[in-house]
Formats: structure tokens, sequence, C-alpha cells
């Protein structure tokens, strides 16, 4: 069964990573695979609640972009080094391939490559007086039959024993670098094995003496005997070689099989070639991906949760299957290609639909898993105060606290205090600690949000805060960008911003008087009070 990846969105809060932990429990449950996924660091809360309830952190996923190990590539196809070149190349026409690569037989790692295209030029122009090879594949190129055996390897020159009879014993060189193709004839077989040459391939299915045969066996001369004439016998005893004698190891493109296929498109379209070896990160090879093969691919499929925004979600989610997303925020800018399940109600937190979710299906929510839920709850309505609250967000935190064993009012402003100290943090840590992107119009927006229990932190350094706004507006291509540091306790927000969007925010708050560091009083939802008055003033 295919893995499902779980995830909330980019800057992951409280409310994204434990709805990913738990959705992915529920889902396993009732009989899928899944994994919680986080698309980034998390922030001291979570930390705090996870490490409370004694919950692993999710695993870090950085992409859902099409891989080469997502296409169905050519897998363990390759040989090793004492393949002959007809073995290979029976193996490449039955597989329809024209490379192949070569792997050492121990290790598995990759040798180098050999391609129909280096056969040819073997059998065309390679020097066809030299072999290296097997007893057996001599055996198997030939159609032999084994008649003496004393080397597993044969490795000399070949002599076809056509000459006459007294140029051979009195002219020709015989010694044990020596492999002979003839047919029997007694004179010349008695002269090559008193000079113990290598091997003796006896063509025309012909029989040897007795007497030769004993005399062979005492100077250790290998024969096999073929039915081939001694022509055929000549012509294709080369393809017994092993095919390590023409490895090309020179220019050989490789893909790992985590590269994307973005990146294999476009090395393929700069060296032309239409064959790659796949290898893993210790060099072995894992088979060869055919350039025609690349569109056949199995997308990673995906569950959003607290998101259906591309722009606040996972890099090359165009690339992936969205089966299902639940969220409690404005439909955003995701499509799908088929219908799937959605599930968006108008609550405070992405776990109260969770927690619906396991009541319909009637599955039991462990002490941990009701502890996290909890968590995410409390976070995104802030303790019930924030005005996305609704009674199903407070049904839900009352039972999960029961199963928990906690009271939420203590706990979440335990969890708060952990989260809202800023200490041993940078600027930059604290913009983007829970920050989102989004697009009204044709603008490009940020809303980064922080709780604090104690404003002067930021009061004492806001200069340093404006400064970095107004960088990011104007290096990342910001129309829009805004900080609300979140007072749970006066309930309200101070509000910082780039400098090109003073005026906009004026409007947004109907408040003349609006600058750098201005309290709303109120303020404290991101969703329902920051957004949607940013997109109706944007809007007209």
């Amino acid at each position: 069964m295919d893995k499902i990846y779980v995830f909330g969105h980019q800057k992951p809060d409280t409310d994204s990573i434990t709805s990913a932990i738990a959705l992915s429990y529920l889902k396993n449950k009732l009989g899928e695979n899944t994994i919680p996924c986080t698309l980034g660091s998390l922030n001291k809360e979570t930390s705090f609640a996870l490490k409370y309830f004694n919950v692993r952190e999710p695993k870090r996923l950085d992409s859902v972009r099409l891989q080469v190990k997502d296409v169905n590539y050519l897998r363990n196809h390759f040989i090793t080094t004492h393949f002959s070149i007809l073995d290979t190349f029976n193996y490449m026409m039955n597989n329809r391939m024209t490379t192949l690569p070569i792997i050492n037989t121990e290790t598995k790692k990759l040798l180098g490559i050999v391609s129909m295209k280096d056969i040819s030029k073997d059998q065309i122009s390679g020097n066809i007086n030299n072999l290296k090879t097997s007893y057996d594949n001599i055996l198997a190129t030939i159609n032999g039959t084994e008649i003496l055996r004393f080397d597993e390897e044969i490795k000399g020159n070949i002599m076809i024993g056509s000459y006459s009879k007294e140029t051979i014993l009195n002219d020709v060189n015989l010694n044990h670098e020596t492999i002979l193709i003839m047919g029997n004839r007694y004179d010349v077989l008695n002269h090559a094995i008193d000079n113990k040459v290598l091997c003796i391939i006896i063509t025309g299915n012909e029989q040897i003496d007795d007497e030769l045969i004993e005399k062979a066996k005492n100077n250790k001369v290998n024969i096999i005997r073929t039915k081939s004439d001694t022509f055929s016998t000549s012509k294709h005893i080369g393809l017994s070689n092993y095919i390590s004698t023409i490895l090309n190891n020179r220019d050989v493109v490789t893909f790992n099989e985590k590269d994307t296929l973005d990146y294999v498109k476009q090395v393929a379209n700069e060296v032309k070639y239409s064959n790659y070896p796949i290898i893993n990160n210790d060099n072995e090879c894992l088979g060869v991906l055919r350039l025609g093969d690349i569109d056949d691919v199995t997308r990673k499929q995906v569950i959003l949760v607290d998101h259906n925004e591309f722009e606040q979600s996972v890099d090359g989610l165009n690339q992936a299957d969205i089966v299902e997303i639940i969220d409690h925020h404005k439909i955003g800018s995701i499509g799908t290609n088929a219908p799937i399940n959605f599930r968006n109600m108008p609550v405070g937190s992405t776990n109260t639909i969770l927690y619906l979710l396991y009541k319909e299906h009637n599955i039991e929510i462990p002490k941990n898993i009701a502890g996290i839920m909890m968590s995410g709850i409390l976070s995104d309505t802030l303790i019930l105060k924030s005005p996305t609250s609704t009674k199903y967000d407070e049904e839900a935190l009352t039972e999960l606290s029961k199963i928990a064993g906690v009271n939420y009012e203590e706990y979440g402003m335990e969890m708060f205090k952990a989260a809202s100290s800023l200490e041993g943090m940078t600027k930059e840590q604290v913009l983007f600690s829970d920050f989102k992107n989004f697009t009204i119009g044709e603008n490009k927006i940020g809303i980064g949000q922080v709780l604090t229990l104690d404003i002067d932190q930021i009061k004492k350094v806001e200069n340093e805060y404006i400064e970095l706004l107004n960088k990011e507006a104007e290096s990342k291509g910001y129309d829009i960008i805004g900080l609300f540091i979140t007072d749970i306790i006066n309930q309200g927000s101070y509000i910082y911003f780039n400098n090109n969007s003073k005026d906009i925010w004026k409007k947004v708050y109907s408040s003349p008087e609006l600058d750098e560091g201005y309290f709303i009083n109120g303020c404290i939802s991101r969703k329902k009070q920051i957004v949607p008055n940013l997109m109706k003033i944007i809007e007209k």
C-alpha cells in the first residue's frame, strides 16, 4: 500500500502540526498507510505540547516533487562483469534496452555501462585474437560440450588450426596462452598437447582418441567439443568474452533515485542520452532509466490539513496527488484533477473537525493524541477567547481535556507562557515563527503573528523589526507585510508593517492615527480579523 503524507502549512503552528499527527493516527486506524509530516521547524509552543504529551515530532518533508524513485524505471536491470558479450546482447534484446549498467558482483557498485553501439563496434573493429572469459561462457556461446576442464577462466590468444601440418609443427608458436580451434587432426592435436596449450576447441563434433585425452589430462589442457564447424566457431567465440572487456566507464551520466525529474530532464536535455543508470547514495546500481519511461510515474499522495493555499503548502505540490483536505480557513487557490474528500468548517481549529471525524468513525482517541488535539484548539482559539471560537471548539476542547486528564485553562496558560518567551530568538525567527503567505488580487502579502505576555521585549527593539519588514518586502517582493504581536491578556494585537503598506492598514482598521506599534483592541485572529479586513480594502 502506497504511503500518504499528511501535513499542514509552511511555518507550522501548533494546530497544523497536531492535526497532521492526529489525522494520520485516525487514518492508520482505518486501514490506510499515512505518515504525519512537518514542512518546517517546530515553534516553542508546539515543541512544548508534543513533549508534554510524549508525542514524537513528525518527519520533515521538504518537497513532494516527482523523483526518479517515482518513475517506473527498469529496476534491477544490470549485469555483472562476468556476463559474456552474447548474454549481454540477449539480455538487452529481451528487455528492449540499448544501454545496460555493469556492476561489481560483490558490492553491487556501478562500474560502467555497455551499449549496443559498444557491442557492434567490438564485433566489427575489436581485437578478435584475444579471449578473456570463463570456461562456462565458451560452452554457452558455441553450444559446446565439456571434455576436460582445469581452468575456470580462459585467457589467451585465439588461433585457428587451418594451416598445413608442417607449418603448425615447424613454424607456429604454440604455448600455454594458445586457444586452438580446429577439427580432429591427430598430429596437430598431439603437438598442441605436448606444448601444453591453454585450451583446444574441437569443431564438427569429432571424437578425440583416448590416448590424446589421457595426455591432455597429464598436461592439464582444457578441451571443449562443439557441433559447429571451424568457421562458425571462430566467428562466434569472441562473443564469449567477458562484457568487462568492452566496458565503458568514461563520461557515464548517472542519477540518484532521489533526484527530481525536473533535474533529470534538464540534464538529459543537455547530454542527449537515452538511458541513465540509477544509483543510491552508496553508488550501488538500482537499475536503468530510459528517457521514454520518464512520464510513467506514480505521484506522491498527500493529505492537507489546516490550509488549502498553494503558497502555504509544500514545494512541488502540483506534482503530487491531493487525496483529501481538512481545513477551517477560507477556500484558497488549490485545485485538483479529480474529486476528493474536502472537509471545511467555520470553526476555530482543524483539530475540532478531527474530533468530529473520530466520533463519526467511532475511533477511540488515545490520551496523548487527545492532549495534542486539545493543544491545537487552545492555540488557534486562544483558550476560546478568539472570535473564531465556536460551540464545536468548546465541546471538543472539553471532551479532549477529560481524555487527556488536564485542566485546559491552566494547561493553556502554561503552554502560552512557554511559547511567548522570545529569549534566544532572532528577529527573523520571531517574524517567521507563525507566518503565512496570501495572494489577494495581484498583491503578494505576508502576515506573521506572535503571542507574547511581555510586549516590552518587542517595543525595546521595534525599529529593528520595522527595518526587517521593509527588507523582507523589498527582497521577496511583498506588497504588504505585517507582524502582529498578540497579547492574549489584554485581548488585542500590536501591529508592525513595511512602510509602503501604512495607508492600507489605516483603512483596514479605520484608524488615521495608526502607526508602527499601534495597539488594535480586540484584534487577535489573523483568520477572522486581519486577512478578511485586508481583503475588503484591497478588493475595493
